[in-house]
């Protein structure tokens, strides 16, 4: 689907692996990129986290932030540098089932050794399926899934099981979790509507885009989309937009 740039008013991002490397912070030269893309744009961060651990990820970029798949939403105040929680969902978990289909897993696939918790949860409602658990070492974690064939093979299953959530294939070695309706496209599409911003006048720009991907629900809406399979290269892969 080619672009227009003409026709753009908003510009979304996912962060981890698309702005920069997981949990780290802005390079310059896509710093550079986003400042130049603010002066002809209105910039969204679209993220799995809170909002304020992607603001403060971002060195405090001047940006309205989507956290938490769209419970969460803070707007950027120009006046105090900061952003100021607009909305903050937070649902109830039923702790108890949860932990009953997590266990099934585990015994059926053989993931009954686990370091730390088995889940977390988060005050939001969304939870995390941690396969090695809470507290593994990075690098097993790394090493347990790097191409996700081991959780997509499964992921059909889990997201029956899990049905009153939207699954992702999350991270290195989980599956992550948020009370259904929220994804990012229903944040986005929610976002552009309080806005008056149409859906052909939107960019998305995301790495995690395959099957279980947590950009994938906004490919499938149809937005446009800008694929980035390395976050240096997030630079030429919006050139035309500037």
């Amino acid at each position: 689907m080619t672009i227009d740039a003409k026709k753009v008013k908003l510009i979304a991002f996912d962060l981890d692996g698309t702005l920069t490397q997981h949990k780290s912070k802005l390079t310059p030269e896509n710093l550079a990129t986003l400042t130049a893309l603010r002066q002809k744009y209105r910039l969204l961060m679209v993220g799995a986290g809170t909002c304020r651990r992607i603001f403060e990820q971002l060195d405090r970029f001047p940006i309205d932030v989507i956290g938490n798949y769209g419970m969460q939403y803070a707007k950027y105040n120009e006046a105090t540098g900061d952003i100021d929680v607009m909305r903050d969902e937070q649902l109830p978990v039923d702790r108890d089932t949860i932990e009953k289909k997590v266990s099934y897993f585990r015994e059926k696939y053989g993931f009954t050794e686990y370091a730390g918790d088995s889940v977390e949860y988060h005050p939001s409602g969304c939870i995390t399926f941690a396969v090695l658990g809470t507290k593994a070492q990075l690098a097993d974690k790394l090493a347990f899934d790097p191409d996700r064939k081991r959780r997509r093979a499964i992921y059909d299953e889990v997201k029956e099981a899990f049905s009153d959530y939207t699954v992702f294939v999350g991270g290195s070695s989980s599956f992550d979790m948020a009370p259904f309706p929220y994804n990012k496209a229903h944040a986005l599409a929610q976002y552009c509507q309080e806005h008056g911003i149409d859906k052909d006048e939107a960019v998305f720009v995301g790495d995690d885009y395959g099957p279980g991907g947590n950009d994938e629900s906004v490919l499938l809406a149809g937005y446009h989309f800008v694929k980035i399979d390395d976050y240096r290269t997030l630079p030429e892969k919006l050139a035309f937009l500037l």
